[in-house]
């Protein structure tokens, strides 16, 4: 029984990157529109959420969100969120109520198809550069300028440690946050690691829950080290709260 369910695994997990590319060969003729321009970018917000719908109910998992604050439509907000599954990326775009641009890791701008559209509508970062990041930076404030949200994984990466609740922060969201004046929305993933975590020997369908926190204000907060060393903690005990592993 035990080979049964370790094909089954592996076949699923091959039926995920066919989900991830197929409907992006589908859409690409108006993704290659929508992303063209910025001032157009709620259309590849769109088409995103149709994608990840595709992806997430595909899979067989059944999205269940718990909405502890009001997102407002146009309103620009820093999205935070634990990090231990591609899935979250899905999950993330599939929640939110307002469109975001993700900052995320240069490196999966490689994978193909899905790498073309990461590399058009996403802020991309090569983490070890110090000229790579200050560049990210400058482009998160000309969109949060232009009314869009940012979405930051804080941790920066996945836990080494599949045991461990978080990895430390990064200082960008919170920076990026106390600059622009803009709240934090902290949300936790209590499933995706369960469900399907980096590896590919593990994993099931099911639900996968979403909690979305209240909002963590940074108006009128000064940018120094005290403070975001505040709002890391805030967020962090935030998004640790619904997080049982």
């Amino acid at each position: 029984m035990k080979w049964i369910k370790k094909l089954f695994i592996i076949v699923w997990r091959i039926w995920f990157y066919i989900l991830v590319i197929s409907p992006l060969i589908i859409l690409l003729p108006f993704l290659l529109i929508t992303t063209s321009k910025e001032k157009w970018y709620d259309g590849t917000f769109f088409l995103g959420k149709i994608w990840a719908t595709i992806v997430l109910y595909g899979m067989g998992f059944f999205p269940k969100v718990t909405y502890k604050t009001k997102l407002e439509w146009r309103k620009s907000y820093m999205l935070t969120a634990n990090h231990t599954s591609m899935i979250d990326i899905m999950m993330m775009i599939y929640i939110s109520k307002t469109p975001f641009v993700f900052i995320g890791k240069r490196e999966l701008a490689r994978l193909p198809v899905f790498g073309l559209i990461y590399r058009r509508s996403c802020i991309l970062v090569d983490r070890g550069n110090a000229k790579s990041r200050k560049d990210a930076f400058l482009q998160a404030q000309r969109r949060l300028k232009n009314g869009v949200s940012i979405c930051i994984f804080p941790e920066g990466g996945v836990p080494n440690d599949v045991y461990k609740k978080l990895d430390e922060f990064k200082d960008g969201a919170f920076r990026l946050s106390i600059e622009h004046q803009i709240p934090i929305v902290p949300i936790s993933f209590p499933d995706s690691k369960k469900r399907f975590r980096y590896g590919f020997d593990s994993g099931s369908p099911g639900v996968l829950r979403a909690v979305i926190h209240p909002l963590i204000q940074t108006e009128g907060l000064e940018l120094n080290l005290k403070n975001r060393k505040l709002l890391k903690q805030q967020t962090a005990e935030a998004i640790a709260s619904e997080l049982y592993w």
